[in-house]
C-alpha cells in the first residue's frame, strides 16, 4: 500500500507502462475539477470509489497522488487501530495509536520521490523511530530482515534489518504537522526517507522480524528490492 496500480499476477509489469497501456481513462478526467474543488477529502471521495484507480492521476492539494492495490482500504482509528510488532523477538507486542503516540517523536524531513515521476520537496514526517520498536522487542540473533504487512489486505513491504534501523527510517503517524489522514496511508505508515515511496508502505498493521529479506508486493511484480533513491545508495552497497 503504497503507492501503485496492480498489474495482475501474470509479470511484472512497471506501473508507469501499465498506465501508459490503458491511458489517462474519462473517470480521471471527468473527476479532476471535483478532485480540485473537494481537496484532499475529494480526492479521497472519489478514489475509494475509483477500482481503476485512474484518479491517482490528479494530484491532491499537497502534490500526493492516491493509490491503492485493492479497490477498497478499510478505515481505522484511536479505538480501532492496532501495529503488531513479532516474529524473530523476544517481546512481541501491540501498540495502539495512543501507546505510540507515548514513545519518544522523531521528525524526519526528505522529499518523497515516487517511480511514476512525481516528487513533492521536504516533506516532515513524525513518528517513532522503527529501530526503537525493534529494540523494545528485542530481535533475536537469527533476525536479519523485517517486513510489514498491511491493514488493506494486500500489500507488503521489507527492509534488512541494517535499513530498518537507520535514523530516517520512521513508524510515522504525522505528515506535515497533522496526523495522516486516510487517504495518505493513515493512520500509520511507514516511512523510509532515503528510497522510493513505494517502501513507505501505507496503512501499516504488522512488523514481522524474519530471518530473510522477503520481496514485497512490487518487488514480486519487478521492482528492486533496495529502492534507494540516486545519491542515498550506501557507500559499501
Amino acid at each position: 500500500m503504497t503507492d501503485g496500480l496492480d498489474p495482475g499476477p501474470e509479470k511484472p509489469v512497471g506501473r508507469r507502462v501499465f498506465l501508459a497501456t490503458i491511458g489517462l481513462g474519462a473517470a480521471a478526467v471527468a473527476a479532476a475539477p471535483a478532485l480540485r474543488r473537494g481537496g484532499d477529502a475529494g480526492l479521497s471521495a472519489v478514489a475509494e470509489n475509483d477500482p481503476t484507480s485512474l484518479s491517482g492521476l490528479v494530484p491532491s492539494s499537497g502534490g500526493f497522488r492516491y493509490f491503492s492495490v485493492v479497490g477498497s482500504v478499510p478505515r481505522k482509528d484511536a479505538t480501532s487501530y492496532r501495529l503488531d510488532v513479532g516474529g524473530l523477538v523476544d517481546r512481541p507486542s501491540t501498540y495502539t495509536l495512543d501507546a505510540l503516540a507515548a514513545l519518544p517523536q522523531t521528525t524526519v524531513t526528505h522529499d518523497v520521490v515516487c517511480t511514476d515521476g512525481w516528487q513533492v520537496e521536504q516533506v516532515p514526517f513524525e513518528g517513532v523511530l522503527l529501530s526503537d520498536l525493534l529494540d523494545a522487542a528485542g530481535v533475536q540473533d537469527e533476525g536479519a530482515a523485517v517486513r510489514f504487512t498491511c491493514f488493506d489486505g494486500a500489500y507488503s513491504e521489507s527492509l534488512t534489518l541494517e535499513q530498518a534501523r537507520r535514523a530516517d527510517v520512521l513508524v510515522a503517524t504525522r505528515m506535515q504537522g497533522e496526523p495522516i489522514a486516510h487517504v495518505s496511508g493513515g493512520p500509520v505508515r511507514l516511512y523510509v526517507a532515503p528510497m522510493y515511496f513505494y517502501k513507505s508502505a501505507k496503512w501499516l498493521s504488522g512488523i514481522e522480524v524474519t530471518s530473510a529479506v522477503r520481496p514485497g508486493y512490487w518487488e514480486e511484480r519487478g521492482y528492486p528490492v533496495d529502492g534507494w533513491l540516486p545519491g542515498e545508495e550506501p557507500v559499501d552497497g
